[in-house]
């Protein structure tokens, strides 16, 4: 307002001296007759006629233009220019409303787009993580706060690698440009890319991190049950023929060495049954019948069962059940196999050289801790211990880790295994709410 008054002042001088000029005139001309009166009023009249005409061909669009270049500075793309009588003036307010309404639309489809893009990137199951120049995390969606484990307002500013967790600590390691795949201590799988975009000029790195576990244990069940249903067609169909050969040559040959090595031979190809038909009930597990649980008192139950397999080792078995009850859905048969298992694996683990094992109990979250002292998981490990047929054990098949997997995925539980910096080695179970 300031700035138009200052420029409307020349115009308000020289129209002050212009109509003052002519009133100077009328009054000298009222002393010197009739005539030169009116002649004066003409004069002034003419005057005031110019000035109307000098303000509405030129000050009036000078005034208008200068408004719409205010309203350019506030961006307030709503509001439209008056026509102002004057064909060119006319035809410079038009373009510039036509110009404020395309600016307005484009304006509303620009935010309409962002706020799509803020919902699907939001409600995306895909994680994705803004990073700014310096690394840090800029702005993260609800996927990929679920999957660090963390608050979207604590990870904001920190830089990915410095947050706690496997997953937080390999993408940290991503280099630019890098997708890897990765296999994590909990049975979860993440493909995982860092990329940029560009902004200004400028290239921002961000993170997206899409998780293929279902997907993946789909793929790997389908080909490991195909694999050994053949495996074991094929390898039981031959020991019945080697057996009944070898059962009609035992009773053929009188020589005590012959007979003796038959028998070997028969031992043996018995042997090879129950090690196919143990590979065979991995893919036989049944759909678990879920029912309302006591944990302390499951934990009570198994106990008998678990303190028979350390004993003769030396290893000390201690079941600690929480203070307050906890229960959860759980089919306690197929539970009572991942608890078998999971101590079996600690008591290999220890080995002969005697030492501890615990299962506790949890209650916030529900679930139970499998913890013993053994020698550990290697870090090269950590991403193998749950894929298919793999075993750290020289005489492992790789069937236990897989079987106790099924059986929790069945119950929908959450589960990791990691040996932590106090070097006790712990199988995590939580049951889902």
């Amino acid at each position: 307002m300031r700035r138009r008054a200052l420029s409307l002042l020349p115009i308000t001088v020289a129209a002050a001296l212009l109509v003052g000029a002519a009133v100077w005139l009328v009054v000298i001309s009222r002393e010197n007759g009739t005539r030169a009166f009116y002649a004066a009023q003409g004069v002034l009249v003419l005057a005031l006629l110019l000035l109307w005409l000098f303000y509405s061909r030129m000050v009036k669009p000078i005034g208008t233009i200068a408004n719409g270049i205010n309203l350019l500075r506030e961006q307030d793309f709503s509001t439209r220019l008056a026509p102002v009588g004057q064909p060119d003036a006319d035809r410079i307010v038009g373009m510039f409303n036509e110009m404020m309404g395309r600016l307005k639309t484009e304006r509303l489809r620009i935010r309409e787009q962002n706020h799509f893009l803020d919902l699907l990137i939001n409600e995306s199951p895909m994680g994705v993580i803004v990073l700014d120049r310096h690394d840090r995390i800029g702005m993260l969606n609800k996927a990929a706060a679920e999957m660090l484990g963390t608050e979207r307002d604590a990870a904001t500013g920190r830089c990915v690698g410095e947050m706690e967790g496997q997953l937080a600590q390999a993408l940290g390691a991503l280099s630019t440009n890098e997708t890897r795949t990765l296999r994590l201590n909990n049975a979860m799988v993440y493909r995982c890319a860092r990329l940029s975009y560009m902004d200004q000029g400028f290239s921002h790195p961000f993170m997206l991190v899409e998780r293929l576990t279902d997907e993946v244990m789909r793929a790997e069940r389908t080909a490991y049950e195909k694999v050994i249903r053949m495996m074991a067609h094929e390898v039981n169909n031959s020991m019945a023929s080697v057996n009944s050969i070898l059962d009609t040559a035992a009773g053929c040959i009188g020589d005590p060495d012959i007979a003796e090595a038959l028998d070997a031979c028969r031992h043996r190809c018995m042997m090879m049954s129950e090690f196919i038909t143990s590979f065979a009930s991995v893919v036989k597990i049944p759909e678990a019948k879920l029912q309302r649980t006591e944990l302390n008192t499951f934990l009570a139950d198994t106990r008998r069962v678990l303190e028979s397999m350390c004993a003769g080792r030396g290893i000390a078995l201690h079941v600690e059940p929480q203070a307050v009850e906890a229960t959860v859905m759980a089919d306690t048969v197929l539970m009572e196999q991942v608890l078998i298992n999971l101590v079996k694996n600690a008591v290999e683990s220890i080995g002969e050289r005697g030492g501890e094992i615990s299962v506790r109990g949890t209650v916030s979250p529900a679930g139970f801790v499998v913890e013993d002292n053994g020698p550990g998981i290697d870090a090269d490990m950590q991403e193998k211990i749950f894929t298919p047929f793999f075993s750290s054990k020289a005489s492992g098949r790789g069937l236990g880790l897989l079987f106790v997997s099924d059986i929790l995925n069945k119950h929908h539980c959450g589960y990791s295994l990691r040996t932590d910096a106090d070097g006790r080695t712990r199988f995590t179970v939580v049951f889902p709410r």
